[in-house]
This record gives structure tokens, sequence and C-alpha cells, in this order.
């Protein structure tokens, strides 16, 4: 659950795809500007011009009876030519006929008369004059002029007017390679991130107590294996620290052995009654307890899973066991099985264990009166119950009493360690630990996978 006033985690895809669209809208820009600024030094001056001379000419040409050209005096034409004082041009139809304007440099004053043949030119350069002149054609109604015209090279503005005759290239990359960004960036993605899911999946599969899990390298990029790298050193801290209290445990718990069973004769000698048995069930607590933390620590160490072991012998054998313990606080204490025997792999140190401490549970818990089920069944890969008719675990406690040292009420007895071990021990067998509990009692069921 993220925690209050922080943000959603960005997406990956769509940072790299806006900017990914950025850097393209811009580098095509960039491009653009300056090809066109290019071409502003090498194509004629003219050029910002160009396109609306022969435009507002185009509309005001016609024929006189004779068949020869003439231009109109049209409010466009007069407009250009007081925005233009400089201004000149001739304009020819491709028979010869022309029309003049405006002042033409002698340099220029023998191809009055040749205009009408050329489709295009740009004139430059010469000795002579240093005005530049251009040629244009455009269809008009009387069919093609031709125009030569000069006078405004230093006027419009070509790089803008080169943007928008390119425009027809860079609009529909623009239309396609956008959205082609969008759509290719999400698979580059997932693809360059393959690699960061199934690490990120093997580490969801990282059991609490298996601190010598490690993530894969392999395939990782570049730029996210320090990542995982740190994560590993951090994981390398938590075993070490793991395998210190873990032979702290175990030596503190054989450790306590001597003095317990040194207690237990000095009892046994001398106390007498009620005292007796009530230091005898004291030191025999203090045993079970550092018993269990032995079987905690060492339980996911345990190496003897693939055994044949009888599912029906072990509930049997621990009910005959803690039968007397049963009857001793009160209950009566029952076995039942579907089957005669029910034979699979598993441990046959930690099973019985398992089974032990669920009885055990429920003698401590039971209320103490009643009766103590123990039950096999051969669903699924097997599976062993104990149910008690005791006042039940609330609602709250149920998923919790599996934790280690957990216990329901601070002044509850035992460790708290029975049921956290009968989880271990199920998750060692590939299978699962659960609980019904209401009024009438509390069963706790081991299902083995």
């Amino acid at each position: 659950m993220r925690g209050r006033g922080s943000k959603a985690n960005p997406s990956l895809w769509w940072r790299l795809s806006w900017q990914l669209s950025l850097v393209f809208i811009g580098v095509v820009t960039a491009v653009t500007i300056g090809l066109c600024f290019y071409g502003a030094t090498i194509l004629s001056p003219n050029v910002a011009l160009e396109d609306h001379i022969t435009d507002v000419l185009a509309r005001a040409v016609a024929l006189d009876a004779e068949g020869r050209l003439e231009i109109k005096d049209t409010p466009e034409l007069d407009a250009l030519k007081q925005e233009y004082d400089g201004l000149w041009y001739v304009a020819a139809v491709t028979n010869g006929s022309s029309v003049s304007y405006g002042t033409i440099p002698a340099a220029y004053s023998e191809l009055v008369h040749l205009t009408h043949l050329f489709e295009g030119a740009d004139i430059r350069g010469s000795a002579g004059t240093d005005e530049i002149a251009s040629v244009e054609s455009v269809e008009t109604p009387i069919g093609e002029l031709r125009v030569l015209f000069g006078g405004v090279a230093d006027k419009g503005w070509p790089v803008l007017t080169l943007m928008g005759a390119v425009y027809p290239i860079y609009v529909p990359l623009f239309a396609v390679a956008l959205p082609a960004v969008f759509l290719a960036v999400p698979r580059i993605v997932r693809r360059g991130l393959a690699s960061v899911s199934e690490v990120a999946r093997k580490a969801s599969e990282i059991e609490p107590r298996r601190y010598d899990a490690r993530l894969p390298l392999d395939g990782i990029p570049r730029e996210v294996a320090p990542l995982v790298i740190a994560f590993n050193e951090a994981l390398d801290r938590l075993e070490n620290e793991h395998r210190k209290r873990q032979h702290f445990l175990i030596d503190a718990a054989h450790e306590l052995r001597t003095p317990i069973a040194i207690m237990q004769t000095r009892i046994d000698g001398t106390a007498e009654g009620q005292e007796r048995r009530r230091l005898l069930d004291g030191v025999a607590r203090l045993a079970e307890t550092a018993e269990q933390l032995l079987d905690f620590e060492r339980n996911d160490q345990a190496a003897d899973l693939n055994e044949a072991v009888d599912l029906v012998g072990i509930a049997q054998g621990v009910v005959a066991d803690l039968a007397p313990l049963a009857i001793g606080a009160g209950y009566q204490i029952s076995f039942q099985s579907e089957v005669e025997s029910l034979k699979r792999k598993g441990s046959p140190s930690a099973l019985p264990r398992a089974v032990s401490n669920l009885v055990r549970n429920a003698i401590d818990h039971g209320g103490g009166s009643g009766m103590i089920t123990v039950s096999v069944s051969a669903s699924g890969g097997g599976q062993i119950s104990v149910a008690d008719e005791g006042p039940g675990i609330p609602a709250e406690h149920r998923e919790q009493v599996f934790e280690p040292f957990y216990r329901i009420t601070p002044r509850s007895s035992g460790a708290g360690l029975g049921l956290s071990l009968v989880k271990q021990i199920a998750l060692n067998h590939g299978g699962e630990v659960s609980i019904e509990s209401g009024a009438a009692g509390t069963e706790v069921t081991i299902r083995l996978g």
C-alpha cells in the first residue's frame, strides 16, 4: 500500500514515449529549419516573393482583341507595385507576346524578348549589375505565363517561404512517426525489461526464512544491475544476521537442557504433593519451549523430506504418546482415519512434531474439557486434522496465530512457536495449514502437497 501523499509510480512507457516524441520533433524541426536556411543561401533571394508575384499577375492577365497579352490594373497588382517600389517584371506567353513594367536593368534588356523561352531561371552574378532576377512560370486562363522579374531581392522571408513549401514532407513525417513511437516504445520497453520482470517474479517468491536466495544477474540491463546487486548485498547482510541469531538461539536452547534436567531431578528428590506437580509442570513447559526453539531454528534445514512415511501411523503414534497428557488435563482424545494406511514422501522427524504441536495446542487452549479428535484423510496429497471443543479463536487472530512468538493474550502459556512450526513444516512439504474456529471449537488442518 502506498503511503499517504506519495505519488503513483510513473509509467516508463509513457515517459519514454513523450520524451522520444519531443526529441524526434526537435530533431526533425531543427533539420527542417537548417535545410531551409541552407536553401535560402543557395536559392534565389527572390524565392520569398516569386509565388506572390506570379499569382497576382496570373489574375491580371488577359488577351486583347488581336490576341496580344495585356495586364490589367487589378487592386492586388496596384498594391504589389506600391509595396515594392523597385519591382520590375516582364510577363510573356509562349507565343512571344509580352508586357513589361518598371525599370529593367540594362544587363537584362536583351532577355526581354527571350522571356517566353524560359520556364524557370535564377539569373545573377553578372559583372555588369548586382541585380538579381528570376524567371517563374504559372498557369493562367489564357495559358502558361512566364515572368521575368527583379527588384525585390531584399524583400520577404526566404526561410519561412521554404518552410511553407516543404510542409508536404515534414507534416506527413510527424503524422506517421509520432504514432509509430507510441506503438513501438511499449514493445521495446517490454522486451528490454523482460529480464527485470523475471527478477521481480523471483524476488516475490523469496520466502521469509530463505536467506540464501539471491536474484539472478544474467541478462539484466547494465543500468538496472546496480539495483539487483544492492538487493543481493542486502540479502547477504540479512543472512549473516540470521545466522548469528540462529546460532545464538540453538546454543541457548542446548545450554538450557542441562539446567532443566538438573531442576527436574532436584524437584523429584525434594518436593512433594501439589507443589511437586506444579514445579514439574513448569519445568516440563520450560523444556518444551527449549525444544520448540531448537525445532524452530533447525526446521528450515530439514534434509529428510523424501523418505517414505505413513500419515496414519504418524497420527496414531502422536495420539498414543499424548493421550495420558490429554486425559490428565481433563480431555477425551480419539483418532479417526478414512484409510488404514496413507503412504507418501515426507520427513519422519518433522511430521510427528507438527501433529504433536497441534495436539499440545488443543490441550493448552481447548478449555480443559471435551473431545480432542485427530483425523487423517486421503484428500489431495493427504491431510491431518486436530479438532477440539474449546472456546475458539477470535477471527482477528486466526491468521496471526501462525506467526512466530505470537500469543492471543500476553498471559497465554507457551512461547507462541507451536503453530508457527506447524506452518513451516507444511510449507517444507509443499503444503499449507488452515484453521476453522467458532463457538463449537477449533480445527487446524495440515494439507500436504
